[in-house]
């Protein structure tokens, strides 16, 4: 790879992106778009399961174990594609996984065999599941620190509908046409998704195109030509200054992410949004097998239930996107630090722990509160309305904290910010497979009540993990960078 020279010190500020406001918005709705599958992919498969064991003549639980093999696949192949992206770019891992996905579900939608179905899904898992930690990468690219919660959050807003809206999909064509036009529903907004990305997402990583003033290699240049619109480097609106190429690989190394994980204060700020995940994960498999005996619910109206929680999480990434970027504003003139809009902030000597975790503890004590409340209220089988009101508090809350969390991850990532995402995916995909599976055990040996009760205190213990985060995470941040703090 070809290093492109650091440019000299300018007159004015190097803009950290040469991407005008209204290309970059376009950028996010394409990974936002793109990332919404990764989640869909999961909940709208929930309300086919017993429809998809009596047509392929299996049983619940080796239907069941597709979702397991899912998860686990999910919590690797990120590693292998985030790693991937940091180093050949965002847009042929794009091109790559989704092509990937469209074939995995048209496959699905045409096999007889349980067996086939449990391969596919991993086949389907392994396309996917990498696009969540792309896109964080991309938002590394065209967002400086200032305005980074904003971006977070809008492609948090794509991928948090999935959960509410999944369900209901799947519901509907489970009932309806049935359970395969699940897969090729999939297919036609995926392949919609593979062809807009092909024809309008730039590439956007710094190694390559520096702040997008350095016209990338010719697989990577957009098909048509578009006189200058996602194409910074033709319009010459600004100085270009990439940042130094590092040494190629030919290989993705997933290694990358496991060495990622061994910096002190990433494996500390990964921990939170695990537990809280895995709280989430567990309120979502166990709902439908919960309410529909208990409130004498059928699929279809079960699947409404997964909208309270997906419109808190939604409302969340509305009103987290304003409360993150506040808190960096409110930090940075606290320690009398200037907040730079255009080339960006340097992050090094930034107490950026301190500015993202400023508001985190109200959203996990509330969400300890409502998960705590919630298993009661089921357990006692007091009105469904209370229940429900309570999956509004706990989307509303967790994702709250994930948007916090995923900005942070950026922030002290900077250098490989989606093999960064790839570390969290490991840590979270492991951690809420292994709940999820023992789940329904712990609900039937302690009660719905005292098992979350229990997955409560997970809300707690990521308070913490917030905690430690804030008194050591500046510490050793700089340490790993050779820099004493102050």
């Amino acid at each position: 790879m070809t290093t492109v020279p650091v440019c000299q010190t300018p007159v004015s500020p190097v803009p950290y992106s040469l991407f005008t406001r209204n290309e970059r918005r376009i950028i996010v709705g394409l990974i936002a778009f793109a990332g919404w599958f990764s989640t869909l992919s999961s909940f709208i498969y929930y309300p086919a399961i017993p429809a998809i064991a009596t047509s392929l003549h299996s049983s619940i639980d080796f239907i069941n174990l597709t979702v397991t093999s899912y998860l686990v696949v999910s919590a690797i192949a990120p590693a292998f594609v985030g790693d991937a992206s940091d180093t050949f770019g965002r847009r042929p891992l794009y091109a790559v996984t989704l092509t990937l996905y469209v074939a995995a579900n048209i496959s699905i939608a045409l096999q007889h065999s349980a067996v086939a179905l449990l391969v596919l899904r991993m086949l389907q898992s392994i396309g996917i599941s990498g696009a969540f930690s792309v896109a964080y990468g991309v938002i590394a690219d065209i967002s400086v620190p200032s305005e980074r919660g904003a971006f977070v959050s809008a492609v948090s807003f794509g991928i948090t509908t999935a959960p509410s809206l999944g369900p209901v999909v799947g519901g509907v064509l489970a009932f309806g046409p049935g359970w395969r036009w699940i897969f090729w529903f999939l297919t036609i907004a995926a392949g919609s998704c593979l062809i807009a990305i092909c024809l309008a997402l730039p590439e956007t990583n710094h190694v390559l195109v520096g702040n997008g003033g350095i016209k990338p290699p010719r697989a990577l240049c957009l098909p048509l030509s578009t006189k200058g619109f996602m194409q910074p480097w033709a319009r010459e609106d600004g100085a270009a200054c990439p940042i130094p190429s590092r040494t190629a690989r030919k290989i993705p190394n997933p290694i990358q992410s496991l060495r990622i994980l061994s910096r002190e204060d990433v494996a500390v700020s990964i921990m939170p949004g695990s537990l809280l995940y895995t709280v989430y994960c567990c309120i979502h498999t166990s709902l439908s097998s919960t309410f529909i005996p208990l409130y004498d619910l059928n699929e279809l109206q079960v699947s409404l239930l997964y909208l309270p929680f997906g419109i808190g999480a939604v409302l969340s990434t509305v009103v987290s996107s304003r409360w993150i970027d506040h808190d960096y504003r409110v930090v940075a003139k606290a320690h009398g630090l200037p907040i730079n809009q255009v080339s960006g902030d340097d992050l090094l000597q930034f107490p950026i722990e301190k500015a993202r975790l400023r508001s985190a503890f109200v959203p996990t004590i509330s969400a300890f509160a409502s998960t705590l409340s919630y298993g009661w209220l089921v357990s006692i089988h007091t009105h469904i309305a209370g229940p429900s009101v309570l999956l509004f508090v706990i989307g509303f809350s967790i994702q709250t904290c994930f948007n916090i969390n995923n900005t942070l991850l950026v922030d002290i990532n900077q250098d490989r910010p989606a093999t960064a995402q790839a570390s969290s995916n490991i840590v979270r995909c492991i951690l809420s497979a292994i709940l999820v599976a023992v789940l329904q055990k712990l609900i039937d040996a302690l009660g719905f009540g005292l098992a979350f009760t229990i997955l409560s205190f997970f809300c707690l213990a990521a308070g913490i993990f917030y905690l430690i985060e804030l008194k050591y995470g500046m510490k050793w941040r700089l340490a790993r960078h050779r820099i004493t703090a102050d």
